[in-house]
């Protein structure tokens, strides 16, 4: 078959996906890790230097959040044109587009003038960043045999964990020496590098199908999707935990930098190396999901998650350190099984791959926006006990739905 940005299946035969141990499946697998690399450290490259701009340009901390975001606000919602749009022009050129837009965007903000224009900066950032996540499941879905989707899944949201970390330690440890505008110019150097990596390595697309280009058929497949209630608990999920989770360290950099700590933005930096380990569970997350299903493995990270933010209740850094990174690790296990699912029940039934991914991270960037504001404000009015009552009820509607999700039925395999 052909299709828009691919190559046709050799001898006419049905292309069935890459298999792992395939030089192609290598390429995707670093290709994807390299573009979540980049998403997450461009989203979320100010929050390690939000007091330094609360000092900056005279914020407070729910204002000064707005930075992250506008950004995750404009991702959400990009994601609801990019999806659909992907499923009629296809998935690669989008991808590339964005990465390349997004990481020009980013060297112009660390030169912003004021603060109205960085944030209208970080806002377009965020729009044009939304081609890579909306489309990533869907190509993954396409591309990869269904026995490896939820593994190279895992794969794909460890490198968006890498980014987050990346993405903060980089701004955090620059900005402790010369300041926030050259940690910024510096994220923005990195990303372009790997938009260019991923140019270079990521295959085109032999599985996709272009879809109508009609507005009746695009509305029919959002039907499908709001229709069903195991996408409306996904979505749920994904936009309280994202919330929570972005909340929590929006406000450890504040935590971190009051008494009785007192550390500097570079060492509060350091507090992001806990994303490695994201990185870790994501992936053996999704092997897990693969080999017991995702309805056994996503109530079991989402009560990991909860468990560890409880624990950072605790005053002693030690034990801070500890529960943000078990919290940390839950959360991404739990992004990663949810994310995967809800492209392998679009592959099953007459949902749009594109569509739904698009549909999960919507709630999941909207989640961001509107929690991680409201984490801010909580800081401010009750400290740290506010900010563990907000997302830990997050969480644990959360953990709620992923139980909900256990008395859906699945959908059968599609026929050869």
């Amino acid at each position: 078959m052909s299709a828009a940005g691919g190559t046709p299946s050799p001898s006419g035969a049905a292309f069935e996906g890459y298999l792992p141990g395939s030089p192609e499946y290598r390429r995707i697998t670093v290709s994807l890790f390299l573009a979540g690399v980049v998403t997450f450290a461009l989203l979320y490259s100010t929050q390690p230097i939000l007091p330094l701009l609360s000092e900056e340009f005279g914020l407070d901390a729910g204002t000064a959040a707005l930075s992250v975001s506008v950004a995750t606000a404009g991702l959400g919602l990009a994601l609801l044109v990019a999806g659909p749009m992907s499923e009629v022009r296809g998935r690669t050129p989008l991808m590339h587009a964005s990465l390349f837009a997004a990481s020009s965007i980013a060297l112009a903000g660390a030169l912003a003038p004021g603060w109205n224009v960085l944030l209208a900066l970080r806002l377009v950032e965020g729009v044009v960043l939304a081609g890579l996540p909306a489309v990533a499941m869907a190509y993954l879905a396409e591309e990869v045999h269904p026995s490896a989707t939820a593994r190279a899944a895992g794969l794909y949201i460890g490198g968006t964990a890498i980014g987050g970390m990346s993405g903060r330690l980089v701004t955090g440890a620059i900005a402790e020496v010369t300041g926030w505008r050259t940690a910024l110019l510096g994220i923005g150097l990195v990303s372009l590098a790997c938009a260019v990596a991923v140019r270079v390595l990521l295959p085109r697309s032999r599985g996709f199908t272009p879809a109508p280009a009609s507005a009746a058929h695009l509305l029919a497949a959002a039907r499908v999707i709001l229709r069903d209630p195991a996408f409306l608990c996904l979505f749920g999920i994904g936009g309280t935990a994202m919330g929570a989770f972005v909340g929590v360290f929006n406000a450890t950099s504040y935590r971190l930098m009051a008494p009785p700590y007192g550390y500097s933005v570079g060492v509060v930096g350091l507090v992001f190396l806990t994303y490695a380990v994201g990185s870790v569970s994501s992936t053996y997350a999704g092997r897990a999901a693969a080999r017991f299903g995702q309805r056994t493995v996503a109530p079991v990270c989402a009560l990991i998650t909860l468990v560890g933010l409880l624990g950072t209740w605790f005053t002693p850094i030690l034990l801070v350190a500890v529960a943000l990174t078990v919290m940390t690790g839950g959360f991404f296990a739990l992004h990663g099984v949810a994310s995967g699912w809800v492209a392998a029940r679009a592959a099953r039934g007459s949902a749009a791959k594109g569509q739904a991914s698009s549909g999960y991270l919507f709630t999941y960037y909207a989640g961001s926006s509107v929690f991680g504001a409201m984490a801010g404000h909580a800081w401010e009015s009750g400290g740290w006990d506010s900010v563990v009552l907000l997302c830990a009820g997050l969480f644990g509607l959360a953990f709620l739905l992923t139980l909900v999700l256990r008395r859906i039925p699945a959908l059968p395999h599609p026929s050869p």
